[in-house]
C-alpha cells in the first residue's frame, strides 16, 4: 500500500501561488443523492447523483505584503474564483493529481484573527460550489 505525507501540499488562488503560506486544507467533493424510489421498486429505495457541492477549506498564515495572503484574498470575498489543488508542488501526473474548483465562491475572510501572545496570524477560507475538474496529465 502506498500512503502519502503531506508536506508539499500546492494550493493557487486566483492564479496566485499561496503554497508557502498553507498551514492546513481539505477539499471535499460530494454530489448530493436524490430520491427516486417509485412505487414499483420493491421496498428499495433508488438514488441519482444530484447537484454538486465541493468545499474547499484552506487555512493560511497571514500576510500583509503585496501579491500574498490579503492582497490576493480580500478583493474575492463574495465573488467566485479558480482554485488548484496538488498533492504536491511536483508536475501533475497519476500520483499528483491537480484538482481545479472553477467558480468557487468565497463567502468570507477574517483578515486579522489574534490568539495568544506570541502566536502566529491565520486566516481561514471557504470555498464554496463552483466545478471541479480532476487532471492527472
Amino acid at each position: 500500500m502506498a500512503a502519502i505525507v503531506f508536506k508539499d501540499v500546492s494550493v493557487t488562488v486566483n492564479a496566485v501561488d499561496l503554497s508557502d503560506h498553507v498551514q492546513s486544507c481539505e477539499l471535499n467533493y460530494s454530489l448530493a443523492g436524490v430520491e427516486i424510489s417509485a412505487m414499483n421498486s420493491a421496498g428499495t429505495r433508488t438514488y441519482a447523483a444530484g447537484m454538486n457541492d465541493t468545499t474547499f477549506t484552506v487555512t493560511l498564515f497571514q500576510d500583509f505584503a503585496a501579491s500574498e495572503t490579503e492582497a490576493t484574498v480580500y478583493a474575492l470575498v463574495g465573488t467566485t474564483t479558480t482554485v488548484v489543488v496538488k498533492p504536491t508542488s511536483a508536475t501533475v501526473g497519476a500520483t499528483n493529481p491537480s484538482y481545479t474548483i472553477a467558480g468557487a465562491y468565497l463567502a468570507s475572510h477574517t483578515p486579522i484573527a489574534a490568539g495568544a501572545p506570541g502566536e502566529a496570524g491565520l486566516t481561514q477560507l471557504v470555498f464554496q460550489g463552483g466545478t471541479i475538474a480532476k487532471a492527472v496529465i
